[in-house]
């Protein structure tokens, strides 16, 4: 039977039957939490497929278009041979040669760049070439510079003339033609392209999962408000006909106090799915009363530190998300150091942020899970949701517009979680 606490004119409390309960909605808050792993794990294998895939296509396109680069090298180097024997004809040629076919050789080198130097490597002529000189003699010069650098680089032909003369040749140089050097970026501005488009695909991912995580987080919070509040309603009911039947009972006024603490923690999940205003709070009594909370349930082999500054702070936080935050942190530490071990909470300021830091003495953090302590769902622990941390980082971060990180963690030596918020 449920109840519900009465209050008639003349004051007197007075407890009667409820029977009009909410419904239930369709999804419990375990099942939207699976949901939310469920959905969390896919966008990982999406991401995992998104980039695989950028690779491949990468990797493929600059293969196929390596390739094709090399035989197009290969035919321009051909053309130029050809060329060059053109050229060779030409300063060999006597009166009975027959030049149309050797000058339609040369005439139909459009596309490639090319310099014929001579032994001293003074330009007899070019083709195809940006040169920026503003006379004949300096556009000499710049072809002269550039023939130069491609024969140390080895793009030239050498064509002989006169084999008794010890000058008696030609340098043909030549470059790639612009199609060619095109065609050798071409891959590259691809993978770019799909590289942006991997970028823009995943931010579209995270934009959209964490568009979900917030309704999750809220659907979550509030569900948990309206299955807590009903059962604390009946059980405030009951308090009060303890407290009216045995009203000199020592253990009433505990269990009044642990009634309002399930309403403080209802009150929290409800918060959770708003969105609360931070006011300027004493730092200090808030840890204090976390400290004070924490030390009368856990073992006495737990000890509490406090390494406070003499003078008040004061924080524009939201106090019961906050405490619940410190109380998170205290919680994990004490289960790390399984019920025996220090746990040392500090606050320091500075000119820019308010730092708070909860250090235990437990048992540490392995490296390869302090990336995912945060992740809703992780947990190193036999029982629990894995929610703990990730609920700390969401009020920290997007209710106070703090930061949460592990400044330090240590096997076998214990953990240190940093808070830090902006002033």
């Amino acid at each position: 039977m449920r109840l519900c606490i009465m209050r008639n004119t003349e004051g007197r409390t007075t407890v009667q039957p409820h029977d009009s309960i909410t419904p239930k909605s369709n999804i419990t808050a375990p099942e939207t939490l699976y949901i939310y792993m469920k959905w969390t794990d896919r966008i990982h294998h999406v991401k995992i497929i998104l980039v695989v895939a950028a690779v491949l296509i990468a990797v493929a396109s600059l293969v196929v278009s390596d390739s094709l680069v090399r035989e197009l090298k290969a035919e321009e180097r051909n053309k130029m041979e050809v060329w060059a024997e053109a050229m060779r004809s030409l300063n060999t040629a006597d009166e009975t040669t027959d030049l149309n076919l050797v000058l339609k050789v040369i005439n139909e080198n459009n596309t490639i760049p090319v310099i014929v130097t001579d032994a001293h490597g003074n330009v007899q002529t070019f083709r195809n070439l940006e040169i920026s000189g503003k006379s004949l003699e300096d556009s000499l010069d710049e072809a002269g510079t550039m023939g130069q650098r491609l024969l140390d680089e080895g793009k030239a032909i050498r064509i002989t003339l006169d084999e008794n003369a010890k000058d008696g040749y030609i340098n043909v140089c030549y470059d790639d033609s612009v199609m060619l050097r095109r065609l050798a970026a071409y891959p590259y501005i691809q993978l770019g392209v799909v590289m942006l488009f991997v970028v823009v695909a995943i931010f579209a991912l995270l934009t959209s999962k964490r568009a979900e995580q917030n309704k999750v987080w809220v659907g979550l919070s509030k569900e948990t408000a309206h299955q807590l509040g009903t059962p604390i309603s009946s059980l405030m009911a009951w308090v009060e006909i303890l407290k009216e039947t045995y009203p000199k009972d020592t253990l009433i006024p505990e269990m009044d106090k642990d009634m309002k603490r399930l309403e403080l923690i209802a009150d929290r999940f409800s918060k959770i799915g708003s969105l609360p205003e931070p006011v300027p709070t004493s730092l200090t009594e808030v840890m204090d009363h976390v400290i004070e909370y924490m030390d009368r349930r856990t073992s006495q082999k737990v000890k509490f530190i406090k390494n406070f500054p003499e003078s008040d702070i004061n924080v524009k936080i939201n106090a019961s998300l906050f405490e619940w935050v410190i109380e998170n942190l205290c919680k994990n530490a004490v289960d790390a150091m399984e019920g025996d071990g220090t746990i040392m909470l500090s606050i320091n300021q500075n000119t820019e942020k308010t730092i708070i830091e909860v250090a235990d003495t437990g048992k540490g953090i392995r490296k390869k899970d302090l990336r995912n302590v945060f992740r809703p769902g992780f947990t190193t622990k036999k029982r629990g949701w894995g929610l703990g941390l990730s609920l700390a980082k969401r009020i920290v971060e997007e209710y106070h517009k703090g930061r949460i990180f592990v400044k330090s963690s240590e096997p076998g030596r214990g953990t240190t979680f940093r808070i830090e918020l902006r002033k």
